[in-house]
């Protein structure tokens, strides 16, 4: 017998709860942003409101279904299941957080701060969730993601962007190519970036624009991705020729690491990345899972 579907809801933690727990209360808490000229209040209605939110698609899942809540920090250790329907309500880069850990399961976006959030990947409202729930089999986007692969077996999946260089963001030595046999370069940076179409809305977009790129940006569900090199520096020993390109699904980027170390992470979250040492060598390029996310 199949189990019935279970509703995954990911929620985080709120600004107003994270300042709560910081100040010990809410009057300290209005006490600190007061003094930075900030009012609370603004603060406490979002969180109202998210808190709305989360009760508004959780009163929505049908009375058939399990469920799960799972607040951002614990993705890591949670285990999502072949039948689960992932509700992500929040902001757009929750979606992100939690693209890595799937493997096909259809995720809904549901938006808690309509004009706040671009609502790029959250693009429902609380009132949908009912409907949205009841034919998960509808219309999705496969959206492109990006992975990363050591030569000592680590991975890592992104849903925007990876980024290669030091933790610090200080100078990255490195030898840069594609595996195509073609030309290879030994570089100093401030590291790699390599996105998909979903990360040129973001930070990939923000490097292309203030390099006025005439590079064409892919749509999220095109399995292309881009990459460029931020702020190359030319030396006798390091060049600046290969600093822009596309990739397409069956390419791949090589770095191989000539520092006493690197960090490869995606979405943002450095505390998750990939450690890499002097001469090992990374990997970037089209994954094959794709993030299926309910239009």
């Amino acid at each position: 017998m199949s189990l019935a579907p279970r509703a995954v809801l990911v929620h985080r933690t709120t600004e107003y709860e994270e300042l709560v727990a910081r100040h010990g209360t809410h009057g300290q808490a209005a006490f600190f942003l007061a003094s930075r000229g900030r009012d609370i209040e603004e603060v406490a209605e979002r969180h109202r409101g998210a808190r709305r939110a989360l009760a508004e698609v959780t009163a929505a899942i049908p009375l058939t279904w399990r469920q799960s809540l799972v607040e951002r920090a614990d993705l890591d250790r949670f285990l999502f299941a072949s039948e689960d329907v992932v509700v992500v309500v929040g902001q757009d880069g929750l979606v992100a957080n939690v693209a890595k850990y799937l493997a096909g399961q259809p995720v809904i976006g549901i938006d808690t701060d309509p004009g706040r959030n671009p609502g790029v990947l959250v693009r429902h409202r609380p009132q949908d969730a009912a409907k949205l729930l009841s034919a998960t089999g509808g219309a999705m986007d496969e959206l492109t993601m990006v992975e990363a692969v050591a030569d000592d077996t680590q991975r890592l999946v992104a849903l925007n962007e990876i980024y290669l260089g030091t933790p610090g963001h200080q100078t990255a030595r490195y030898r840069l190519g594609l595996d195509d046999g073609g030309a290879v370069e030994a570089q100093a940076s401030s590291g790699v970036l390599v996105g998909t179409g979903t990360g040129a809305t973001g930070w990939l977009r923000s490097v292309w624009q203030e390099r006025g790129s005439r590079l064409p940006l892919p749509s999220p569900t095109e399995e292309r991705l881009v990459w460029f090199v931020r702020e190359a520096w030319p030396s006798p020993a390091t060049g600046t020729s290969l600093v822009a390109g596309d990739l397409d699904a069956s390419a791949r980027l090589t770095v191989t690491v000539e520092s006493d170390r690197l960090i490869a992470f995606g979405d943002g979250i450095e505390g998750d990345a990939l450690q890499l040492t002097w001469g090992q060598t990374v990997r970037v390029g089209v994954c094959g899972q794709r993030l299926r996310l309910v239009c």
